[in-house]
């Protein structure tokens, strides 16, 4: 599993932080598989001591299925691997790099673009 993650780090960019809407990466042990999920919720579980949080995906498969974990906050952001049932797992958000670069808006890039004009 180390040797999968380390592969993935070099090929995908990673955000530092998981939040609502983002985009994670779940990657699995048995079986061996890398998975999207969209991050729907967080919910501090307050039966635990410890800062542990009930984080609510959409795994985005055919279909989509809904999952709640219980996880502290260094494996949902991928600072470690961990294990549920004993099979090891990675989750980390995925940045997609949407952002709009400062000094740009989109009003601007609209302006630069030509527009679409309905050819009888």
């Amino acid at each position: 599993m180390e040797q999968i993650v380390a592969e993935l780090k070099k090929v995908v960019k990673f955000k530092e932080t998981t939040e609502i809407g983002d985009l994670v990466l779940i990657v699995t042990e048995t079986p061996q598989a890398c998975l999207y999920g969209l991050v729907s919720g967080f919910e501090r579980d307050q039966r635990k001591r410890d800062e542990w949080w009930q984080i609510t995906l959409q795994v985005l498969t055919v279909p989509p299925q809904e999952v709640s974990w219980i996880l502290r906050p260094e494996q949902f952001t991928g600072q470690e691997i961990f294990t549920m049932g004993g099979d090891k797992r990675f989750i980390k958000a995925v940045d997609l790099g949407t952002r709009v670069p400062p000094g740009r808006n989109n009003r601007d890039a609209k302006s630069r673009h030509p527009k679409l004009r309905l050819v009888k």
